[in-house]
């Protein structure tokens, strides 16, 4: 959530910003925000100058009554006190309904870009940073996609998935299930080695969590809903770690804060009509490996660029070709200042393809969540800086797995790191 304050005492810079993330500068028009802020400030100064003088008018009647002044005086007082309490009682909805529309309005409102992110429109002008693994790349037989091998091998099959939920769901079978087990397990295992702590959170949320992260409201459609409850499937771990501490005030010692966790991750997919329609890139349900900081603003961005280096770590352990994209205002996630994209190589389209964003969202979701801490010698309390990014999705990885160590004869090799989880050097 952006700092209302800001928004009152800078409008102009917060409006430019806010222009960086979309072509369309009508879209987070700030015009009825200030309007209602004007608005509330008025009414909190009448309500304040009421509440003045209908104090004063109770100190009088005291003052009065024990100097013995004559009852007519101090009636007069009292029908002017029980006016004042009336009038303020009027004013009471409207100041909550204004904060209601002040919330709501706010809330709808994406985070600001960062100064350093790259200013531009669409993912066509997003930044390469750099490139890893050329030399992984296959080059000297035609390479199936993942999803035709995979069911050549017995160990994917989407068919039976959709007579047990619908399309874009899958089967792991067999090697199957335990290569998707052994990519977890190994994640999991690289990430505590770099210092993250392991959580195993509810997989089912309620909306003030999906509301702290900034899924909602705006992202609603997006989500899976239980009908009877307020509860919803996560869409990702970010959800359940971040919101570990909402509402908290954190002691400074307590920083950094690095979690990890996997969790089976729901999504409908619902701006992605006929696109990726076969294999295992989007699916309703996926397996991920999330990663989360809650840090000092001071560190956020040397802990966003450790991130980034903890996530690429696993594709260079797996010996998969990946660049990093930094993605520019016009591209960024509704929650992101700064935001990072690991692309990984799949070697039948013969390009890369996204398999970790990796976000700074400064205060954002901290604001959002009320996550804040308490620097020692200072007076009164500060917001956090949250981070995540995935450590990885689990079935993008197995994708390209399947892509970049097929064989010419049908089986695939397994990376070197997972055989000892796999137990085998192939699957055939």
């Amino acid at each position: 959530m952006l700092d209302l304050r800001q928004i009152r005492n800078n409008p102009e810079q917060v409006q430019t910003l806010l222009n960086l993330r979309t072509a369309n500068t009508s879209v987070f028009d700030l015009a009825e925000i200030l309007k209602l802020d004007q608005a509330q400030l008025e009414l909190e100064t009448t309500r304040t100058q009421l509440q003045s003088r209908s104090n004063d008018i109770g100190k009088l009647i005291g003052q009065k009554m024990q100097q013995g002044v004559e009852s007519s005086e101090i009636d007069a007082l009292k029908v002017e006190g029980n006016q004042l309490k009336a009038h303020l009682s009027e004013l009471e909805p409207q100041a909550k309904e204004l904060k209601a529309k002040i919330e709501e309005i706010l809330l709808q409102l994406p985070n600001l870009p960062s100064e350093s992110t790259p200013i531009g429109k669409t993912e066509a002008d997003n930044v390469e940073v750099r490139s890893w693994g050329d030399e992984y790349k296959p080059t000297d037989q035609e390479i199936l996609p993942h999803w035709q091998i995979g069911e050549k091998l017995g160990i994917l099959e989407f068919e039976k998935a959709v007579k047990v939920a619908q399309s874009r769901f899958v089967n792991l079978i067999g090697t199957g299930a335990a290569l998707e087990r052994a990519l977890i397990n190994f994640m999991l295992d690289q990430q505590i080695a770099a210092g993250y702590t392991e959580v195993m959170p509810p997989v089912l949320v309620n909306s003030k969590s999906l509301m702290g992260t900034g899924q909602l409201p705006k992202f609603a459609e997006e989500s899976f809903k239980c009908a009877d409850d307020d509860l919803w499937l996560t869409p990702t771990a970010e959800v359940p770690l971040t919101n570990l501490y909402r509402d908290e005030i954190l002691a400074e010692s307590q920083l950094p804060i690095h979690h990890c966790a996997y969790t089976p991750c729901f999504r409908r997919e619902a701006g992605s009509y006929g696109k990726d329609t076969r294999g295992l890139i989007r699916l309703h349900q996926f397996n991920k490996v999330e990663l989360v900081k809650i840090v000092h603003p001071d560190t956020s961005e040397s802990e966003h660029q450790k991130m980034v280096k903890d996530a690429s770590a696993i594709l260079e352990a797996l010996k998969l070709p990946y660049r990093v994209i930094e993605l520019c205002t016009g591209d960024l996630g509704f929650s992101a200042a700064k935001c990072y994209d690991l692309e990984v190589w799949l070697a039948s389209a013969g390009k890369y393809r996204e398999i970790s964003s990796c976000s700074n969202c400064g205060d954002f979701q901290a604001r959002r969540a009320n996550i804040r801490f308490k620097e020692g010698g200072k007076k009164g309390t500060q917001f956090v800086h949250t981070l995540n990014g995935s450590g990885l999705a689990v079935g993008r990885t197995m994708s390209a797995i399947l892509e970049n160590y097929q064989q010419a004869d049908g089986t695939v090799k397994v990376p070197e790191v997972l055989q000892p989880y796999l137990k085998k050097d192939v699957l055939s």
